[in-house]
């Protein structure tokens, strides 16, 4: 990266921290965490997208898209169905129940025993993972920053920008940005990263595969395999498993049901859940051709790189630096999200019930602040910690699988089931925990119940298929034992009738009409950014034409928000 790209890098990222505070003067915890139910569907359903898409994208499936092809589209097409169904199914149930957040329907549903310890194994677990995430994407854009011999930011085995520097620099800009705004600042820098992030991508694809030459000289030349569905270790069975965990994890992980519940009705809920999916079965290739292609160009490259490696083949100065710029921020805000989601629940479910009952709207506006700041040393801890675990890759797809199903499907189920409660939760939950636990580390090579004769066979068979066994074990166990429950108990349970309580509760037609507050911020925001790169673009000699397009189309797509708006005539509600 030259000075110009990382002049872009440092203005773009700074940038996102000021968009955060200009939604500072939150009144109450609902603005804070559920953005006063006044975000717009396409808003959250721009945001879910991102937050799933983030450093998977670029490291993990884009890694696999470089090692084995295709496969790398078919891992994320799934995620797009399984959203399809999540719209259908579970995004305007969770909506009609009129709760601001997961953590709230928990408390009435099943009591506040299981809330607060979900609050505290999610979150400990879900910002633990954040933190791994912004360690995988340090690494790969460190690789872009050499520093002089001696420089005291340098890594001295590599000679490039400290991975731990960068990474605690990408940390506290997770904690600025969520600290600062709220939801409203996650879901409106979610949206504008979009934007700059699948620009730049339509860029890469077409001067990457002509660089490679062609698409037929990829086709033609391609490694045995790589342009088939399914590869090794995935396989068909793992695909529809992956598609059956995403399902769960979409429709009840506490951050995705923000992106429900923050929006007016219970339609918008559904069209925003829509928007996700589409967006993940129509856009998974364009995103993988980049990785994909740079197999053609250095075929021994550091697989968790080759995202940004392409980027850097292609790009010219001030393109490669928002582009690096855009994949941090995204990063962070997949971060941003899983922090306001749990500091959140730690203000209105551990604060308010426990210590401040009467806590007045401001006050708990306060604490989600020191929450925010508190819940952020995890990530800290998860960017310093996992990379001594093993790999980035291993470590999110075991998780995913394996703690999905015990930590959402008694959410999930407890939305349609009158008979369960407290008691078959807590069941369902920690044993499904502890035998995904014991199937994954006693299996292993090294693990005990590998060294016993008896289940030889056993062993041999998960070894042979980690990735289907975890899937299994971590859906199959939970769900046998909702539905031995809900076959065994009798009458309806007491949480289900507070739910239905507050259910009745909630007139759709009061629901109050969206923010277009966010609309103009995205439409300024990409105007200015289309403004920078005209002046990168005149700066610069390389690829003038590129970014000069690129600048145009930023400039009239913002125009044309802001006529829309107009049009419209909306009035704002702030």
């Amino acid at each position: 990266m030259d000075s110009i790209d990382i002049g872009v890098f440092i203005v773009y990222l700074v940038a996102l921290v000021g968009m955060g505070s200009m939604f500072s003067r939150m009144k109450n915890a609902k603005d804070m965490f559920a953005a006063g139910g006044k975000s717009p569907w396409w808003l959250s359903g721009l945001s879910s997208f991102m937050t799933t898409f983030s450093a998977g994208t670029f490291v993990i499936w884009g890694g696999i898209a470089y090692r084995y092809g295709l496969v790398g589209v078919s891992i994320l097409v799934m995620i797009g169905i399984s959203a399809m169904f999540v719209g259908y199914f579970l995004a305007k149930k969770w909506k009609s129940y009129g709760y601001d957040s997961a953590a709230e329907f928990l408390n009435d549903r099943f009591g506040k025993s299981l809330v607060r310890f979900y609050t505290f194994l999610q979150g400990i677990v879900g910002l633990f993972t954040m933190g791994g995430a912004v360690y995988a994407l340090a690494v790969v854009v460190t690789a872009l920053f050499p520093l002089p011999e001696g420089h005291l930011l340098a890594d001295p085995a590599t000679g490039h920008f400290s991975v731990t520097m960068a990474s605690l620099i990408i940390c506290f800009l997770v904690i600025a940005i969520a600290f600062g705004g709220g939801l409203w600042a996650v879901l409106v820098t979610d949206a504008l990263q979009f934007i700059i992030l699948t620009v730049s991508v339509l860029i890469v694809v077409p001067l990457i595969i002509t660089k490679v030459g062609g698409p037929m000289e990829m086709i033609n030349t391609a490694p045995p395999g790589f342009f088939n569905l399914v590869h090794g270790e995935f396989t068909w069975y793992f695909l529809m498993g992956w598609g059956v965990v995403f399902f769960f994890k979409i429709g009840g992980e506490w951050a995705y049901v923000q992106r429900f519940v923050c929006v007016p009705t219970a339609k918008d809920a559904v069209k925003s859940t829509y928007l996700f999916g589409i967006l993940y079965i129509v856009s998974p290739l364009i995103w993988m051709l980049p990785p994909m292609a740079y197999r053609w160009i250095d075929p021994n490259a550091d697989y968790e790189q080759a995202y940004v490696l392409a980027s850097q083949a292609v790009l010219p100065s001030g393109m490669l630096g928002l582009m690096i710029a855009a994949m941090c921020s995204a990063t962070a805000s997949m971060a941003t999200t899983q922090l306001n989601v749990f500091a959140g629940a730690f203000t209105t479910e551990i604060y308010q019930r426990i210590f401040r009952p009467d806590a007045q709207d401001a006050e708990l506006v306060r604490a989600g602040r020191i929450f925010t700041f508190l819940l952020g040393v995890l990530i800290i801890a998860g960017a310093l910690i996992i990379p001594r675990m093993g790999t980035y890759t291993g470590y999110i797809l075991a998780s995913v699988a394996i703690l999905t199903g015990p930590l959402v499907l008694p959410t999930i189920w407890g939305l349609y089931s009158r008979k369960i409660g407290l008691k078959t939760a807590w069941i369902v939950t920690i044993f499904s925990i502890v035998v995904g636990l014991v199937v994954k580390l006693g299996f292993q090579t090294d693990g005990w119940l590998a060294e016993l004769q008896t289940l030889s066979y056993l062993t041999t068979m998960v070894q042979a298929n980690e990735r289907v066994t975890e899937i299994v074990v971590g859906t199959v166990v939970p769900l046998l034992l909702l539905l031995l429950a809900e076959l065994g108990i009798g009458g309806k349970n007491e949480g289900w009738e507070k739910v239905q309580i507050k259910k009745q509760q909630v007139l759709e037609g009061m629901d109050s009409a969206p923010s277009i507050l966010p609309a103009k911020i995205c439409a300024w925001s990409t105007i200015i950014v289309g403004i920078m790169i005209a002046l990168i673009s005149i700066v610069s000699t390389e690829e003038q034409m590129i970014t000069g397009g690129f600048a145009s189309f930023l400039i009239l797509l913002g125009v044309a928000i802001l006529a829309g708006i107009r049009k419209k005539g909306e009035h704002a509600l702030n």
